[in-house]
């Protein structure tokens, strides 16, 4: 993260990078409106990462779609595409980086995947109380 910039300013500028160079449409539905701890925005910032380079180099998705969340309940990303989808059983390395990244904050990743139809991530952080 660059100095100084919130989850949802390295998360829009990230994005529009992305797309500009994978030619990949990305539509935003969320991104958190509050500050989140750093050890948690750069957690995010590599699980994204690896989830759109999954995007771009197996799905042959034509639009993805990114959500992140803060609520009372704690953080939540989706990240969803349109592509081609595949046998989750098949999972690489890079799932198991970010289910990796995930846990390390606390949290848990699930991949859900339907031939034809698309495959969405969705990482979440418990709030810690």
């Amino acid at each position: 993260m660059r100095g100084g910039q919130s989850l949802a300013e390295a998360l829009e500028s990230y994005l529009g990078e992305w797309s500009e160079r994978t030619g990949i449409r990305v539509e935003t539905w969320a991104l958190p409106a509050t500050d989140v701890p750093s050890r948690v925005s750069n957690g995010v910032m590599t699980t994204m990462r690896e989830a759109l380079s999954n995007v771009e180099l197996h799905s042959r998705a034509r639009t993805v779609s990114i959500a992140v969340t803060v609520g009372r309940s704690g953080l939540r990303m989706t990240v969803s595409d349109n592509g081609q989808g595949f046998p989750t059983a098949r999972a690489g390395r890079g799932i198991a980086r970010m289910r990796a990244a995930f846990a390390e904050m606390g949290g848990t990743l699930s991949v859900n995947s339907v031939h034809g139809e698309g495959t969405t991530v969705t990482g979440v952080i418990p709030r810690r109380h």
